[in-house]
């Protein structure tokens, strides 16, 4: 197959994954609506003698599993689970969603579209086309006092908020990482033609990519070919997808599902045909760009077929962006737990190369003294949290060195230990960061900054 790794990698990087500002965009309006949501909520409790109050708020979908793609037309959307105490809320879901519509009426001003109720959520609609989805959730405990949850819909049924997140988040470690890619370009590909209407969701395709993923080959874009091959595959013997979390239940809720199977897999047929010519041992340069153009219809690739474009294009995306292919092993602890930080947490670290003391990082920082390769640090914390706790530590590479070895880290990983130990390897600004997590909830963060220097 034509090796197009280094393009690929950089219209991935550049036209595929999020970026950073417009994931700060989501959050930000995320933030905001959940502040309006809870002033609006004290208005109607005043109102009404009422006493409903948000318990926990849990981001879902494409943006906790970060599998968000780029989309010109800026329609992107953030799905909330918003959570209160059973014992609050109405029996009904049709009363639950209209209390939730009017605490946002009272702070939501000056939209042209009015928060709204739908069969699974209530909405907020952007004049800029972004839109949030809360969906509502009702908790209790049970007799050995663990939370269930249930979900607001035509009805009120157990549904973890958290279950399809960590389902992914665990598949894609499961894959080396490489899930989210897939499941990217493969939304990429499914939205790449206006007139491409009824086309499977994204969880439908995420699932389908779990499944037939291609691990094996280390080139991003070999990797992509061969998984649409086999998902194209598997559609073509049957269509079916059940929900990952609950096997009883299928993902194709109605009947028009079928057909956005069916037009997947057609779609992906007479695509993959277009990539043919990569096979052949003639194949040049500007034959394999356009091959891609005809896969994803975008117009980097058509921008690489002419030679000033090329040119432009070198200049324009930093050299990084094409020679490092490295893993999004970076997980937020946003998408994995609630967060209502109660509780304090100071971290301390100490410093020593070969066993012996070079002082406390926070004071080496403040000298602005170097903090080199090879030292040893001590991480050690308190908190005045109340137990029992749950412990939790983050290590996130940062920086070129860090990419270029494929070593960004940043997994949230249990330990249940207010200590860490590490070793500075290579420089970048990296950080550790520490999490006490208390009946399923963060409750005290704490972050150290560990800027590693040469010079």
């Amino acid at each position: 197959m034509y090796d197009m790794s280094k393009k690929f990698n950089t219209f991935y990087k550049k036209f595929v994954i999020l970026q950073k500002s417009e994931k700060d965009t989501l959050f930000q309006k995320k933030k905001l609506n959940i502040k309006r949501l809870n002033e609006g909520l004290a208005d109607y409790n005043a109102e009404n003698g009422t006493e409903i109050k948000l318990a926990e708020n849990i981001v879902q979908g494409s943006v906790a599993m970060s599998t968000v793609t780029q989309n010109e037309n800026n329609e992107y959307d953030i799905d909330v689970a918003i959570i209160f105490e059973k014992d609050k809320l109405p029996e009904g879901t049709i009363a639950t969603k209209n209390i939730i519509v009017k605490a946002l009426k009272k702070k939501c001003t000056n939209f042209k579209v009015e928060p709204f109720a739908k069969t699974n959520c209530v909405r907020i609609v952007y004049n800029d086309g972004y839109h949030i989805d809360f969906a509502i959730y009702r908790r209790f405990k049970d007799e050995e006092d663990n939370y269930k949850y249930e979900h607001c819909g035509s009805d009120w049924r157990p549904r973890d908020p958290k279950a399809i997140t960590k389902w992914f988040l665990d598949q894609n470690k499961h894959h080396n990482y490489h899930l989210r890619e897939v499941v990217r370009l493969l939304k990429m590909f499914s939205k790449s033609r206006e007139t491409w209407v009824n086309m499977p969701g994204g969880l439908i395709q995420s699932v389908l990519a779990d499944e037939k993923i291609q691990t094996a080959y280390s080139r991003v874009d070999e990797r992509f070919y061969y998984s649409i091959v086999e998902i194209r595959n598997r559609l073509e013997d049957h269509t079916e997808v059940d929900n990952p979390t609950d096997s009883q239940h299928s993902l194709k809720l109605v009947g028009s599902d079928n057909q956005k199977m069916k037009n997947l897999c057609s779609r992906l047929t007479n695509k993959i045909k277009d990539l043919d010519i990569l096979f052949d041992s003639k194949c040049d340069e500007k034959q394999a760009f356009k091959a891609w153009y005809d896969f994803f219809n975008h117009s980097y690739w058509t921008n690489l077929i002419q030679e000033d474009a090329v040119a432009k294009s070198l200049s324009t995306f930093a050299a990084e962006d094409e020679l490092y292919d490295f893993r999004e092993t970076e997980e937020f602890v946003d998408n994995i737990f609630s967060i209502d930080i109660r509780y304090q947490l100071d971290l301390n670290c100490k410093v020593k190369n070969r066993d012996s003391f070079v002082g406390w990082l926070d004071n080496i920082l403040s000298r602005r003294d170097l903090l080199l390769p090879g030292y040893q640090l001590y991480f050690s914390g308190s908190t005045n949290t109340p137990a029992p706790y749950n412990i939790y530590w983050k290590v996130k590479n940062q920086g070129d060195l860090a990419k270029k070895n494929d070593c960004v880290r940043g997994q949230i990983i249990q330990t249940d230990k207010l200590t860490h130990y590490e070793e500075t390897n290579f420089r970048g600004n990296h950080f550790v960061e520490c999490y006490i997590i208390k009946d399923g909830i963060c409750v005290a963060r704490k972050k150290i900054m560990v800027p590693i220097r040469v010079s």
